[in-house]
Protein backbone atom coordinates (compact mmCIF):
# COMPACT_ATOMS: atom_id res chain seq x y z
CA UNK A 1 0.00 0.00 0.00
CA UNK A 2 3.02 2.34 0.86
CA UNK A 3 4.08 1.17 -2.75
CA UNK A 4 0.97 2.38 -4.02
CA UNK A 5 0.47 5.51 -2.45
CA UNK A 6 3.65 7.06 -3.23
CA UNK A 7 3.77 5.49 -7.06
CA UNK A 8 0.23 7.44 -6.95
CA UNK A 9 1.70 10.62 -5.50
CA UNK A 10 4.40 10.27 -8.17
CA UNK A 11 2.02 10.47 -10.95
CA UNK A 12 0.06 13.01 -9.37
CA UNK A 13 2.59 15.47 -9.16
CA UNK A 14 4.09 15.01 -12.37
CA UNK A 15 0.37 15.76 -14.15
CA UNK A 16 -0.29 18.68 -11.68
CA UNK A 17 3.06 20.33 -11.87
CA UNK A 18 1.97 21.89 -16.18
CA UNK A 19 -1.46 23.23 -14.49
CA UNK A 20 1.04 24.91 -11.23
CA UNK A 21 2.83 26.75 -14.30
CA UNK A 22 0.25 27.98 -16.14
CA UNK A 23 -2.92 28.38 -13.91
CA UNK A 24 -4.38 30.98 -16.18
CA UNK A 25 -5.32 28.20 -18.89
CA UNK A 26 -8.03 26.85 -16.07
CA UNK A 27 -10.19 30.13 -16.04
CA UNK A 28 -10.12 29.65 -20.15
CA UNK A 29 -11.39 26.08 -19.45
CA UNK A 30 -14.22 27.74 -17.50
CA UNK A 31 -15.77 29.71 -20.42
CA UNK A 32 -18.43 27.75 -21.72
CA UNK A 33 -19.82 26.80 -17.80
CA UNK A 34 -19.30 30.74 -16.88
CA UNK A 35 -21.41 31.69 -19.70
CA UNK A 36 -23.84 29.14 -19.30
CA UNK A 37 -24.26 30.26 -15.70
CA UNK A 38 -25.05 34.11 -16.17
CA UNK A 39 -26.41 33.53 -19.26
CA UNK A 40 -28.48 30.71 -19.22
CA UNK A 41 -29.12 30.54 -15.29
CA UNK A 42 -30.81 34.10 -15.61
CA UNK A 43 -33.09 32.64 -17.54
CA UNK A 44 -34.37 30.02 -16.32
CA UNK A 45 -35.34 32.15 -12.90
CA UNK A 46 -38.82 31.73 -11.51
CA UNK A 47 -39.31 29.02 -14.40
CA UNK A 48 -38.08 25.77 -11.86
CA UNK A 49 -38.94 27.12 -8.74
CA UNK A 50 -35.27 27.99 -6.42
CA UNK A 51 -33.58 28.61 -9.94
CA UNK A 52 -29.76 28.86 -8.97
CA UNK A 53 -30.43 26.08 -6.62
CA UNK A 54 -31.54 23.85 -9.47
CA UNK A 55 -29.00 25.10 -11.93
CA UNK A 56 -25.63 25.33 -10.16
CA UNK A 57 -25.54 21.52 -9.43
CA UNK A 58 -26.57 20.95 -12.66
CA UNK A 59 -23.88 22.91 -14.18
CA UNK A 60 -21.22 21.14 -11.81
CA UNK A 61 -21.83 18.00 -13.27
CA UNK A 62 -21.88 19.47 -16.71
CA UNK A 63 -17.79 20.26 -15.80
CA UNK A 64 -17.40 16.90 -14.21
CA UNK A 65 -18.50 15.18 -17.48
CA UNK A 66 -16.74 17.58 -19.56
CA UNK A 67 -13.09 17.63 -17.82
CA UNK A 68 -12.46 14.34 -17.02
CA UNK A 69 -13.92 12.64 -19.60
CA UNK A 70 -10.79 15.20 -21.65
CA UNK A 71 -8.19 13.99 -19.51
CA UNK A 72 -8.09 10.86 -21.45
CA UNK A 73 -6.93 13.23 -24.15
CA UNK A 74 -3.53 13.81 -22.33
CA UNK A 75 -2.88 9.82 -22.45
CA UNK A 76 -3.34 10.06 -26.01
CA UNK A 77 -1.57 12.76 -26.49
CA UNK A 78 1.48 10.72 -24.56
CA UNK A 79 0.64 7.83 -26.67
CA UNK A 80 1.56 9.52 -29.80
CA UNK A 81 3.99 10.75 -28.55
CA UNK A 82 5.76 7.86 -27.32
CA UNK A 83 6.19 9.32 -23.15
CA UNK A 84 4.09 6.91 -22.09
CA UNK A 85 5.69 3.60 -23.43
CA UNK A 86 8.82 4.90 -21.48
CA UNK A 87 6.04 5.27 -18.11
CA UNK A 88 5.21 1.97 -18.90
CA UNK A 89 8.51 0.38 -18.74
CA UNK A 90 9.31 1.70 -14.90
CA UNK A 91 8.41 -0.08 -11.58
CA UNK A 92 5.47 2.58 -11.20
CA UNK A 93 2.79 0.55 -10.37
CA UNK A 94 0.29 0.69 -13.40
CA UNK A 95 -3.17 1.08 -11.36
CA UNK A 96 -1.45 3.92 -9.50
CA UNK A 97 -0.75 5.49 -12.87
CA UNK A 98 -4.54 5.46 -13.82
CA UNK A 99 -5.61 6.70 -10.13
CA UNK A 100 -2.56 9.85 -10.02
CA UNK A 101 -3.97 10.85 -13.61
CA UNK A 102 -7.81 10.66 -12.56
CA UNK A 103 -6.64 12.59 -9.23
CA UNK A 104 -5.17 14.96 -11.20
CA UNK A 105 -8.36 15.57 -13.15
CA UNK A 106 -10.32 15.81 -10.01
CA UNK A 107 -8.40 18.46 -8.21
CA UNK A 108 -8.59 20.76 -10.68
CA UNK A 109 -12.24 20.15 -11.30
CA UNK A 110 -13.26 20.68 -7.92
CA UNK A 111 -10.70 24.12 -7.91
CA UNK A 112 -13.31 24.86 -10.65
CA UNK A 113 -16.58 24.08 -9.16
CA UNK A 114 -15.54 26.00 -5.70
CA UNK A 115 -14.82 28.94 -8.16
CA UNK A 116 -18.42 28.63 -9.27
CA UNK A 117 -20.18 28.56 -6.28
CA UNK A 118 -18.50 31.31 -5.02
CA UNK A 119 -19.83 33.43 -8.12
CA UNK A 120 -23.10 31.57 -7.64
CA UNK A 121 -23.43 32.99 -4.15
CA UNK A 122 -24.33 36.83 -5.00
CA UNK A 123 -26.76 35.71 -7.71
CA UNK A 124 -29.09 34.23 -5.15
CA UNK A 125 -27.67 30.84 -4.59
CA UNK A 126 -28.38 30.10 -1.34
CA UNK A 127 -25.07 27.62 0.55
CA UNK A 128 -25.54 25.15 2.36
CA UNK A 129 -21.60 23.95 3.61
CA UNK A 130 -22.93 20.59 4.89
CA UNK A 131 -24.67 19.92 1.32
CA UNK A 132 -21.76 21.18 -0.73
CA UNK A 133 -19.50 19.08 1.02
CA UNK A 134 -21.17 15.96 0.41
CA UNK A 135 -22.14 17.12 -2.91
CA UNK A 136 -18.06 17.26 -4.18
CA UNK A 137 -17.34 14.25 -2.37
CA UNK A 138 -20.34 12.54 -4.40
CA UNK A 139 -18.69 14.56 -8.17
CA UNK A 140 -15.23 13.47 -7.18
CA UNK A 141 -16.56 9.69 -6.92
CA UNK A 142 -18.83 10.04 -10.37
CA UNK A 143 -15.48 12.15 -12.11
CA UNK A 144 -12.90 9.51 -10.72
CA UNK A 145 -15.08 6.76 -12.65
CA UNK A 146 -15.54 9.08 -16.09
CA UNK A 147 -11.49 9.71 -15.96
CA UNK A 148 -10.62 5.95 -16.12
CA UNK A 149 -13.47 5.26 -18.81
CA UNK A 150 -11.54 7.96 -21.06
CA UNK A 151 -8.38 6.58 -20.12
CA UNK A 152 -9.95 3.48 -21.35
CA UNK A 153 -11.02 4.85 -24.58
CA UNK A 154 -7.67 6.69 -25.49
CA UNK A 155 -5.77 3.62 -25.06
CA UNK A 156 -8.25 1.76 -27.45
CA UNK A 157 -7.83 5.13 -29.81
CA UNK A 158 -4.19 5.37 -30.32
CA UNK A 159 -2.42 5.73 -32.64
CA UNK A 160 -4.47 8.06 -34.74
CA UNK A 161 -7.07 9.16 -32.24
CA UNK A 162 -10.15 9.03 -34.39
CA UNK A 163 -12.24 6.55 -31.83
CA UNK A 164 -11.71 9.42 -29.01
CA UNK A 165 -12.83 11.97 -30.17
CA UNK A 166 -15.87 10.07 -32.53
CA UNK A 167 -17.08 8.28 -28.87
CA UNK A 168 -16.46 11.67 -26.76
CA UNK A 169 -18.19 13.46 -28.58
CA UNK A 170 -21.04 11.66 -29.66
CA UNK A 171 -21.59 10.36 -25.93
CA UNK A 172 -21.19 13.52 -23.94
CA UNK A 173 -24.07 15.66 -25.11
CA UNK A 174 -26.98 12.85 -25.18
CA UNK A 175 -25.80 11.69 -21.78
CA UNK A 176 -26.05 15.83 -20.66
CA UNK A 177 -29.52 16.71 -22.56
CA UNK A 178 -30.96 13.79 -21.23
CA UNK A 179 -30.15 14.20 -17.32
CA UNK A 180 -31.90 17.10 -17.24
CA UNK A 181 -28.97 19.75 -17.04
CA UNK A 182 -30.14 22.16 -18.72
CA UNK A 183 -34.05 21.76 -18.76
CA UNK A 184 -36.03 19.72 -16.70
CA UNK A 185 -37.28 16.39 -18.16
CA UNK A 186 -40.33 16.82 -16.05
CA UNK A 187 -42.66 18.43 -19.25
CA UNK A 188 -40.84 15.80 -21.11
CA UNK A 189 -42.83 13.45 -23.98
CA UNK A 190 -42.82 9.80 -21.87
CA UNK A 191 -40.16 8.16 -24.39
CA UNK A 192 -38.04 10.73 -23.51
CA UNK A 193 -38.36 10.44 -19.94
CA UNK A 194 -38.37 6.58 -20.10
CA UNK A 195 -34.70 6.98 -21.85
CA UNK A 196 -33.53 9.79 -19.07
CA UNK A 197 -34.67 7.42 -16.53
CA UNK A 198 -31.54 4.72 -17.96
CA UNK A 199 -29.14 6.92 -17.82
CA UNK A 200 -26.96 7.00 -14.83
CA UNK A 201 -26.04 10.90 -14.98
CA UNK A 202 -29.72 11.65 -14.67
CA UNK A 203 -29.62 10.03 -10.81
CA UNK A 204 -26.23 12.19 -9.88
CA UNK A 205 -28.19 15.45 -11.62
CA UNK A 206 -30.82 14.75 -8.33
CA UNK A 207 -28.84 13.59 -5.66
CA UNK A 208 -26.64 16.60 -6.66
CA UNK A 209 -29.88 19.00 -6.54
CA UNK A 210 -31.23 17.39 -3.65
CA UNK A 211 -27.45 18.09 -1.40
CA UNK A 212 -26.75 21.60 -2.96
CA UNK A 213 -30.55 22.34 -1.34
CA UNK A 214 -29.38 20.77 2.27
CA UNK A 215 -31.41 18.30 2.12
CA UNK A 216 -29.10 15.07 2.64
CA UNK A 217 -31.76 12.46 3.57
CA UNK A 218 -33.21 12.47 0.01
CA UNK A 219 -34.06 9.25 -1.65
CA UNK A 220 -32.54 10.75 -4.67
CA UNK A 221 -29.18 11.30 -2.94
CA UNK A 222 -28.63 7.78 -2.11
CA UNK A 223 -30.06 6.54 -6.00
CA UNK A 224 -27.20 9.61 -6.60
CA UNK A 225 -24.46 8.29 -4.56
CA UNK A 226 -25.09 4.71 -6.03
CA UNK A 227 -24.99 5.35 -9.77
CA UNK A 228 -21.31 7.88 -9.10
CA UNK A 229 -20.42 4.74 -6.67
CA UNK A 230 -21.27 2.30 -10.17
CA UNK A 231 -19.94 4.70 -12.53
CA UNK A 232 -16.45 4.55 -10.46
CA UNK A 233 -16.42 0.76 -10.00
CA UNK A 234 -16.65 -0.32 -13.45
CA UNK A 235 -14.36 3.01 -15.28
CA UNK A 236 -11.65 1.53 -12.29
CA UNK A 237 -12.45 -1.73 -13.23
CA UNK A 238 -11.90 -1.35 -16.99
CA UNK A 239 -8.89 1.49 -16.88
CA UNK A 240 -6.90 -0.95 -14.85
CA UNK A 241 -7.44 -3.87 -16.89
CA UNK A 242 -6.26 -1.48 -19.70
CA UNK A 243 -3.22 -0.10 -17.94
CA UNK A 244 -2.02 -3.34 -16.73
CA UNK A 245 -2.35 -4.94 -20.43
CA UNK A 246 -0.29 -2.04 -21.42
CA UNK A 247 -0.61 -0.27 -25.20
Amino acid sequence: MTTFLRDTATVFTREFRPVLREPVALLFEMGQPLLFLFLFGALLDGAVGSSWQWFVPGILVMMCLTGPMSAGYTLLVELIGGSLERMLVTPLNRTAMLVGRAMKAMVVLLAQAVLIIVLAVPLGFELYPAGVLAGLAQLTVFGVGLGAFSFVLAIRSAPDGTLFYVVSQSILFPLLLLSGVLLPLDTAPGWLRAVGAANPVTYIVEGQRALFSGDLGAPSVLYGTASACLVAAIGLYLGNRAMRKGV
